[in-house]
């Protein structure tokens, strides 16, 4: 008997799909991943203690209410309006920069108010301005 030897193909594993897959599998990961961490920005405003400083007889008061309605030195004003703000403020004030302002908002006033009467403040030219705020309940 004669034996013939068969020509055997060689065997190999083609790993082209398979570095496809991987490639497709880091491409996603790279994608659903997120590489910043995520912080929620927690404000505590802080307290102060100690006798309140005498207040001047002559100031300005700007009340801002929960909509956002101004009250200069308790007379209410018709809008919102910043240079409605403006002409009451320059009415009470005159010609005298030097008085000291105070902004007194509730604490669901919208932020945009008490920018808006900062902002008249400062073009008016008020340095003295000052914000108000209740005083911590001490145990």
């Amino acid at each position: 008997m004669k034996f013939q030897r068969q020509h055997r193909e060689e065997v190999s594993v083609n790993l082209t799909p398979l570095i496809d897959v991987v490639f497709l599998l880091l491409i996603f990961f790279m994608v659903s991943t997120t590489f910043t961490r995520e912080t929620h920005l927690e404000v505590d405003l802080p307290q102060a203690e100690g006798a309140q400083p005498l207040v001047e007889a002559r100031s300005i008061d700007i009340v801002i209410n929960a909509e956002g309605l101004y009250r200069v030195n308790d007379l209410p004003l018709v809008n919102t309006q910043p240079e409605t703000l403006r002409r009451a403020i320059i009415k009470v004030a005159g010609d005298d920069r030097q008085l000291p302002f105070v902004i007194t908002a509730d604490g669901q006033t919208p932020h945009q108010a008490v920018v808006t009467a900062m902002d008249i403040a400062g073009q008016l030219g008020f340095s003295k301005l000052s914000i108000t705020t209740r005083e911590t309940e001490t145990d």
